[in-house]
């Protein structure tokens, strides 16, 4: 299918019959084989994969020799909720690296997890660097960092040894250069690339039989809730249709990917991630994926008066393909 340089559009918000917005971006599908069955917008534009690129960080400390397995390693590639036991295994880590929360660099924040927030709060408990959903990633790096004798306190930093690592699993596995250099929202070093790029590196984590790469999609099948967490959901699609992998990120990015290599990554423009997991199952469905057991997941409902009076749905540019 050709390739179009402008912007796509991937998902429209319906209310009442008349669509109200639409969401616009990027988006790649790849099948089985690793050929290209669809490629929206502009998939080789330098994007910010923000969270998305998680499972890649993972990878990174994984090869430099950070000891992470099972809830550890799914937590290091996740954007946990800030559950209880999400705290308890990144303490854990920490533990294993001779620190305790008071290293992680992440900014403080307070749980997603509703009614973890709503008890916290009701105990005057206020917002922690542990409850943040970065703090797994940030465990494991200072983790990698302790094993390897490296600076804790640079460690974020994009020319330290381990980002450097960093930068290259993420050109390894994407297939593509770094475009650009940035600051996450949680203060690590940040490495752009291409929507195409996400859609190759998550097919490449899913199709592992060995090696970190296999051990880190492992994990993240296995443990689905220590990537999100209660009702979050990349922790659905994992627990609800084996054998995937996914990761959303912050802006509207997303990955997934399935164990026979079917993958699709996208960017929305506007940043928002509504319509993120509702897009990636149209295409998903449409690459001949069951994708029955999360039916409520592809689609979103709008709301008025509480009420459902529409919808978020795949939009133009998916029904033309």
């Amino acid at each position: 299918m050709p390739e179009s340089p402008a912007l796509a559009e991937l998902a429209v918000v319906v209310r009442s019959g008349l669509v109200e917005s639409r969401h616009l971006g990027s988006l790649v599908a790849l099948r089985a084989d690793g050929s290209v069955a669809l490629a929206l917008g502009d998939p080789d534009a330098v994007v910010l994969p923000r969270s998305t690129t998680k499972p890649l960080q993972a990878l990174a400390c994984l090869e430099a020799g950070a000891p992470l397995a099972g809830p550890a390693l799914a937590i290091a590639a996740g954007s946990h909720t800030g559950e209880d036991r999400h705290v308890d295994v990144v303490r854990a880590v920490l533990a294993q690296a001779g620190l305790d929360e008071s290293a992680l660099r992440c900014p403080p924040d307070l749980p997603e997890d509703e009614a973890t927030r709503l008890r916290l709060l009701r105990a005057d408990e206020g917002a922690s660097r542990v409850r943040m959903n970065c703090s797994g990633k940030h465990a494991a790096m200072l983790l990698a960092c302790a094993v390897n004798g490296w600076p804790a306190g640079s460690h974020l930093h994009p020319d330290h040894p381990l980002q450097r690592r960093v930068h290259d699993v993420v050109a390894r596995e994407t297939g593509a250069p770094v475009g650009h250099t940035a600051v996450d929202g949680c203060g690590a070093a940040l490495f752009g690339t291409t929507v195409r790029g996400l859609a190759t590196a998550f097919r490449g984590l899913a199709t592992a039989t060995e090696g970190p790469a296999a051990q880190v999609a492992a994990a993240m099948r296995s443990h689905p809730e220590f990537v999100g967490g209660h009702g979050h959901v990349n922790t659905r699609l994992m627990a609800d249709l084996p054998g995937v992998v996914a990761k959303g990120g912050a802006e509207g990015v997303i990955g997934v990917a399935t164990a026979d290599g079917r993958a699709v990554a996208m960017k929305v423009v506007d940043g928002s991630p509504r319509a993120t997991t509702v897009v990636a199952l149209a295409v998903l469905r449409g690459l001949g994926l069951d994708t029955s057991p999360v039916a409520d997941l592809e689609t979103v409902p709008v709301l008025g008066g509480g009420v459902p009076v529409g919808e978020v749905r795949p939009g133009a540019a998916l029904a033309a393909a």
